[in-house]
C-alpha cells in the first residue's frame, strides 16, 4: 500500500509540545480493585449519593438526545448547548428552565452553577468541549471516540487523571453481561495464553467505488470533497459545526450525522467509531494499552475520506506471565483467514481469541468456546465482575460517591489512542513503531503528522 501524494508533513502541526507522555493504562492497572478486572483512578467526591447532579448538555441531538433523555431522568440539566437550532429548541422543551447556547464556548466563558457535562457533538470537537470542564474539576461523559486524535486523547487522559473527577466514554456496549462474562473467561484461563485476537466488522462505509458502496449500503457515496456550496439549513450554525477543523463551503455529505464520520477533517471513519465498541472487549479482557508496532492496508489511502476496508495490525511485548500478542483489526470486505476458510462461524462482526487451550468467539450479545466439543464439559468460572447498574448510572454514582466507572479516560484514553494508531498506519503507508513515551515513530518520524492536526482560527485547547 502506496501513500497518497498528498500526505504531506506540516512541521507547524508538530511543533506544539505533546502533554506528559507517561503510560496512563500502566498506572492504573497497578492499583487492581477486588473485581480483578480493572484498576481506577481516585475520584474525589464530597456528594450525597441521593442529591442531584446539575448537568449540562453539549449536544442535544440523535446520540446527544437519548444522553440528555437518560441522565435527566434522575439528574438536574441546567444548561443546553447545541450547534442546530431544532435540536436546542426540542431540547428546551423537556428541559425548560436550562439555560441554552449554540456554542459551548460561552457556556465556559460564564458556565454558572454545574456539577458535570455531558459531551456528544461530532468526534472533532470532543476535546474542546470535554477540556474546559476538567480543568475546572467537573465530571464528565463523552460520547466515543474521545477525541479526534492521539494527541487529543494523551491530553485529555493526562487532564482527567490530573483532575481527580469520575469520566465515562460513551461506550455502552461494554454495560452489557455478555463482554463481563467473556473477560471472566479470557482472565481466568479458560483458552489458556492467548496470543492472537482478530475484530471484523461488516460495515463498509467510507471511500469505496460508486458500485460497492451500493453493494455495502453506504447512505452517501463521493470520491472527491465538493467544491461548491449548498444552501445551510437555515437551523444550522454551519461555522460553530465546523468548529476548529478547516472551514468547507456547507454540503449534504456532511451533514446530518453520521455523514461526517468517513471524513478526515471531522472524524476518523469505521476505525475510530465501531473500533471503540469492538477493540474495546480485547483491551478489557487482556489489560492492553500502547502497541509496540502497527501496521496496516486497504486500498490507496485517500487524502480526505476515511476506507470503507481496511486492515490494522497491532503488536504487543510480552507482559507479566503473557507472552506477546497480536491483535488484528478488520473491516468491510476484509476478514480473518480463519473465518474464510470456515474455521469459526461465519459472524457479520465480532472478536475471536486465539489462545493454545482453545478459541473464545463473541459479539455484542453471545460468545462460544472454540471447538465446542472440548468446552462442553467446562465449569465456568464464578462471577468476578458485577453487573452493571446501567452505562449512565455508573457514572451519575461515579460523580456522587466516588466508585469508578468502567470506561473512565485513563482506560478510554489509551483505546482511542489506539484506534488511531491504525488509522495513522493507514495513512502513513508502513509498519510504524510506536515510541508511546514519547509519543514518537522512530523509525518513521513522516508519519507523525497524522498525530495532530492544526486548529482553525479562534480554536484553541
Amino acid at each position: 500500500m502506496g501513500t497518497h501524494s498528498d500526505n504531506r508533513i506540516c512541521k507547524s502541526t508538530m511543533d506544539r509540545p505533546f502533554p506528559s507522555a507517561k503510560s496512563s493504562r500502566r498506572r492504573f492497572l497497578q492499583g487492581a480493585t477486588a473485581t480483578g478486572a480493572l484498576g481506577f483512578p481516585a475520584i474525589v467526591s464530597a456528594r450525597s449519593p441521593n442529591s442531584k447532579l446539575d448537568v449540562a448538555v453539549i449536544g442535544c441531538g440523535g446520540r446527544g438526545g437519548h444522553n440528555m433523555r437518560t441522565v435527566g431522568q434522575s439528574e438536574n440539566i441546567v444548561a443546553l448547548v447545541d450547534v442546530n437550532d431544532r435540536n436546542l429548541r426540542g431540547a428546551a422543551s423537556t428541559f425548560s428552565k436550562a439555560a441554552t447556547y449554540h456554542d459551548f464556548r460561552k457556556f465556559y466563558d460564564n458556565p454558572g452553577k454545574y456539577d458535570a457535562v455531558v459531551v456528544s457533538t461530532t468526534e472533532h470537537t470532543h476535546a474542546f468541549a470535554v477540556l474546559p470542564a476538567l480543568r475546572e474539576k467537573k465530571h464528565v461523559y463523552c460520547e466515543k471516540p474521545i477525541t479526534r486524535d492521539v494527541y487529543e486523547a494523551r491530553l485529555v487522559t493526562e487532564t482527567a487523571r490530573k483532575a481527580g473527577v469520575a469520566t465515562q466514554q460513551g461506550t455502552q456496549i461494554h454495560a452489557g453481561g455478555n463482554y463481563r462474562r467473556v473477560v471472566e473467561l479470557i482472565q481466568a484461563g479458560a483458552i489458556g495464553n492467548v496470543t492472537e485476537v482478530h475484530v471484523w466488522v461488516g460495515r463498509a462505509w467510507g471511500w469505496q467505488s460508486p458500485e460497492d458502496a451500493r453493494k455495502n449500503r453506504d447512505i452517501v457515496n463521493i470520491q472527491d470533497r465538493p467544491a461548491e456550496a449548498q444552501p445551510i439549513p437555515k437551523e444550522l450554525n454551519w461555522d460553530l459545526w465546523v468548529g476548529p477543523a478547516p472551514m468547507r463551503p456547507y454540503h449534504s455529505v456532511y451533514f446530518p450525522g453520521p455523514k461526517w464520520y468517513r471524513w478526515w477533517d471531522f472524524g476518523n471513519g469505521t476505525m475510530s467509531d465501531l473500533g471503540s465498541h469492538w477493540n474495546d472487549l480485547p483491551f478489557w479482557a487482556l489489560n492492553l494499552d500502547a502497541p509496540r508496532t502497527i501496521e496496516a492496508g486497504g486500498p490507496e489511502p485517500h487524502p480526505e475520506i476515511a476506507p470503507a476496508s481496511m486492515w490494522a495490525r497491532y503488536e504487543y511485548g510480552a507482559r507479566g506471565n503473557r507472552g506477546p500478542l497480536s491483535l488484528t483489526w478488520y473491516q468491510g470486505v476484509e476478514k480473518p483467514e480463519i473465518w474464510k476458510e470456515g474455521g469459526i462461524p461465519r459472524w457479520g462482526s465480532g472478536v475471536l481469541f486465539v489462545g493454545d487451550g482453545g478459541m473464545l468467539l463473541s459479539d455484542y450479545g453471545k460468545h462460544v468456546l472454540l471447538p465446542e466439543e472440548k468446552f462442553k464439559d467446562y465449569v465456568r468460572p464464578a462471577k468476578t465482575i458485577p453487573d452493571s447498574i446501567g452505562h449512565h448510572q455508573e457514572w451519575v454514582r461515579a460523580c456522587k460517591t466516588g466508585r469508578p466507572t468502567t470506561c473512565h479516560f485513563d482506560y478510554a484514553g489509551p483505546l482511542t489512542e489506539a484506534n488511531h494508531l491504525g488509522n495513522v498506519a493507514f495513512r502513513a503507508g508502513k509498519r510504524l513503531e510506536w515510541d508511546a513515551g514519547n509519543m514518537k515513530f522512530p523509525n518513521a518520524p513522516e508519519a507523525e503528522t497524522f498525530l495532530k492536526r492544526d486548529y482553525r482560527k479562534g480554536w484553541t485547547l
